[in-house]
Order: C-alpha cells, then structure tokens, then sequence
C-alpha cells in the first residue's frame, strides 16, 4: 500500500469517526446542555447578573463636625457627583451607623471639626469616609468618586492660595494646579465591571463547555463497555488512535464554530460590550483554542470511569480556571508555580489574546506569544489524548 492509499484510508477513519461523534451528539439530551444550553443562555445570565456596569447615586450619610462655609462646599460638590448622592445630615456618628445598618446608606462621610482651620493655615485638612464593603462595585464607584473629588477640591483650594499671593492670572491659567489629570479607560469607556469581566468568563465557558461534554461522551462510552465485555458497539472499528482523536476534536471544534461567533460576536453587541477588534482575527485566534480544548478533554477521558464522573472531577476546575485566567487576579503576581500550570490551561491564553483583540483592536501578529502557545497545546493535549485512546481502547474490536 503506499503512502497515498495510506493518507487516504487515514482520512476516511477519521471521516467516518467523525460522522459517529457528531450523531452521538446530537442524540444525547446530557451533551446538548453542555454543548449548546449552556454556551447559550451563561453569557446572557453572567451579563444580566453584571448589568448596570456602573453604580450611580449611592446615597451617603454626612456627619459634620466642622459646620463652616469650607465643609458645606466639600459635602456640595460630593453630592454634584454622579455616584454620591447625600441622603441625610447626622449630627453624630451613632446614627449614621444606623442608617447604614438600616440599608439607607452606603457611606459615612465624616468631616472634623478643624476641617476649615487646618485650611486655612495651609495645613493638611482630613476627612474621613466609611463604606459599605458589602459589594465592591459600591466600593470601587466611592474611591472613584472620591478621587475626583479630592483633585476637584485641590485644584480650588490651591487657587485661591495663588490668588492670595497675587499671581491671579497664574491661577486662572492653570485652574489651580499646573498638570490637569483625566482618566482614559482604554477598552472599557465605560468603566463597567460587565465590559471588564464578561470577554473573559465568555472564553472560560467555550472551554468549561466543551471539556463537561467531551468527558460526559467518554464516561458513557465507558458505560458502555462495560455493559457489552469491554467493547463498545458504536464506536468505528478499524481506525488508529490519531485518526479517531482527531475525528472526535474535528467534529467538536465544528460542532462549536456557530457557538463561538453568537459568543464572541453576538453577545458584546447586544449588551453593548466592548467589541472593536476584527472578527477574523479573534475566530482565527481562537480556532487553536477550540482544538486544544477537545484534545485537552479527550486526554482527560482517562478518568472517565462513568457518565457522572464528568460532574465531579471537571465542574469544580471552573473556579481554578478563572483564578489562573488572570481576570480575578493578574498573572505577573503569582508564583511561579500557578504561572506555569496556567500556561497549560487553553483558557487561560484563550482570555489573555481575546481580551486584546476584543478590547484594544490588537492584531493576530500582536497577540502571537498567546497563539503560538496555543498550538504548542495543540501538540502537546494530541499526542496526549492519543496515549489515552490507546490506553483506554481494547487492542480488539
């Protein structure tokens, strides 16, 4: 036989094995949530849980100790902030501890009794302010607030001391300081935590997705086995180990394409996310993701003893997988130990090159550490999963 009837006998296994994957598929009602329940409906209930982006309007309580013109105008222009709404004066802090353990406010602003004096002496003023830590989207829009606030009241304190020293125009120039500051948040204008978040947890749900399904076929394929002495009556006789991974990964990566576009696509336009990349660069990105993906799941078979142990053994690495994805916490900050079982995670690349493409129109050749990583786990995951096909498949059929 030569080496051309042999390439082609390879292909018709793999055509034939792949034509028996994707009807077990479809036939399977536990496959079909993972593969296409939950790609679908996860995006809309992560952005839905995740919307408002941002929080306006968080109502604060102020105890004013000062009571001078000073501290009326500081407390005037927190409550000009979009985030800070003021929704009581308190004479004392009991009961603006009160009202936050009532839930009507969200913060205490406490503003000391020297607040003008040290003003007005060129001193260090001090204000104090207590928040809710319940949710730390509360929390992130007060320190925001806060900030602009204090340059806000900086700015107007250090032109008024200008002006008091007779360099009036250099006051008016400058607007009080002689560098203005302004917040440029580049790929997420809206500073929300859906448009931070969500193209991230998006990539971990294709692979979760995947390897739940890809592990629930291997575990009732092993069901089967043992029902019929050690053979299973629908799998393809006659091909090699490669033939049939790569079969199985083809028919899945396929399976997934239309998954992926409603993902990476759909789902940033009608939630208004952000999506300024190319959509060929972030599916040509993603394509060695996908089929690391499948033969990632493939090599995790091994441990496959039955349908359920899909449940316990993978649901549980979600958690895992989004901590080494970097989203919760960056990469460059951990040991050195995670960083390397990280690069082993598909996802994890998979979220670093998407997020660059999605939110910062970054190229194909500007993500390409994260794409080339990707098909060495494509190499890496194959010759894997083809060890465990023939560990795990009986010499005779």
């Amino acid at each position: 036989m030569n080496v051309f009837q042999k390439i082609l006998n390879w292909m018709s296994g793999m055509g034939r094995v792949f034509r028996r994957e994707f009807k077990l598929m479809v036939h399977d009602p536990g496959v079909l949530l993972f593969f296409v329940a939950l790609p679908l409906a996860y995006p809309i209930v992560y952005t839905l849980i995740y919307n408002p982006e941002v929080v306006r309007e968080l109502p604060v309580a102020v105890v004013d100790d000062s009571r001078t013109a000073a501290s009326r105008d500081f407390v005037r222009k927190a409550d000009a902030s979009p985030s800070i709404d003021i929704y009581a004066y308190c004479p004392n802090m009991a009961d603006a501890k009160e009202l936050m353990a009532e839930g009507k406010v969200f913060g205490i602003m406490q503003i000391p009794g020297d607040y003008s004096k040290c003003i007005g002496r060129g001193e260090q003023a001090h204000v104090e302010f207590y928040a809710d830590m319940s949710l730390l989207l509360r929390y992130r829009t007060f320190v925001s607030a806060l900030t602009d606030l204090q340059l806000e009241v900086i700015s107007d304190i250090t032109g008024e001391r200008i002006s008091s020293v007779g360099l009036e125009s250099l006051a008016a120039g400058s607007g009080g300081l002689p560098i203005k500051s302004e917040s440029n948040f580049l790929g997420d204008t809206e500073q929300g935590f859906a448009s931070f978040v969500i193209p991230g947890i998006v990539i971990l749900i294709l692979q979760q997705s995947m390897i739940l399904g890809i592990t629930l076929l291997g575990g009732t394929s092993r069901d089967r086995r043992r029902r019929n002495g050690g053979i299973d009556p629908k799998a393809i006789s006659g091909v090699g180990a490669m033939a049939s991974i790569w079969g199985k990964a083809l028919a899945y990566v396929v399976f997934y394409i239309p998954l992926t576009i409603y993902i990476m696509r759909f789902i940033p336009e009608i939630f208004n996310l952000p999506h300024y990349g190319s959509p060929v660069h972030y599916l040509l990105f993603i394509f060695p993701m996908l089929l690391a993906t499948a033969f990632l799941g493939l090599t995790l078979n091994i441990f496959m003893k039955e349908r359920e142990s899909a449940f316990i053994i993978i649901v549980f690495t979600s958690v895992v997988f989004l901590f080494l994805s970097g989203l919760t916490w960056p990469r460059y900050a951990m040991n050195d130990l995670w960083l390397w079982v990280g690069n082993f995670v598909p996802a994890v690349w998979g979220v670093e090159g998407f997020i660059r493409i999605n939110s910062n129109a970054a190229s194909l050749p500007e993500v390409g550490t994260a794409f080339w990583w990707l098909w060495s786990l494509v190499a890496v995951y194959m010759v894997t999963a083809a060890v465990v096909m023939k560990v795990t498949t009986p010499a005779k059929r």
